[in-house]
């Protein structure tokens, strides 16, 4: 009776840890969102010395036009066997004056990222439409041969001594 008791609980123990591999993983990338930081935050009062010492260096900075800094936020999950799905995205855009002020701050959430759908149809090219074997045996007979002729010696187009350029 002993025996069989620790034979299920052997059993359970191993069902518990199969079942801990099918669980889906969990990841976040990016800025770390901290609300109470990120509403601290004022237009006109805050410059971009404040706002680097509240949240840090940004994730990326606008390199043309008005000076922007953007915060960006990933939440991510991967089920087994699939490819990872994003969950949550929050990005935060602080616009600065020229004189380094706070101007405004938008956020976004994942409903406005956009969603691309490649299509999977060939580009139409110019040239011959050949099938792979084709393309594999099409230059069998057409190496070495003669433009305009049937290749080989003996027809007057070629050097005739013995040398190595027919003298």
């Amino acid at each position: 009776m002993r025996a069989n008791r620790m034979v299920m609980a052997g059993t359970a123990l191993a069902a518990l840890v199969t079942l801990g591999g099918c669980a889906s993983i969990r990841d976040h990338r990016g800025f770390q969102m901290d609300h109470a930081l990120t509403d601290s935050l004022q237009p006109g009062v805050d410059n971009r010395l404040s706002v680097e010492r509240a949240l840090g260096q940004a994730t990326f900075k606008s390199q043309f036009g008005p000076q922007s800094w953007y915060y960006v936020s990933i939440d991510t999950r991967q089920r087994p066997f699939k490819r990872p799905r994003t969950v949550d995205e929050q990005v935060m855009k602080v616009n600065f004056d020229a004189a380094g002020n706070v101007t405004t701050i938008d956020r976004s959430r994942l409903t406005r990222v956009p969603t691309i759908h490649p299509v999977r149809e060939t580009t139409p090219t110019l040239g011959r439409h050949r099938s792979f074997f084709q393309d594999l045996f099409g230059n069998i007979g057409s190496v070495g041969a003669l433009p305009g002729g049937m290749g080989g010696q003996g027809q007057g187009r070629g050097p005739t001594g013995s040398g190595p350029n027919g003298s």
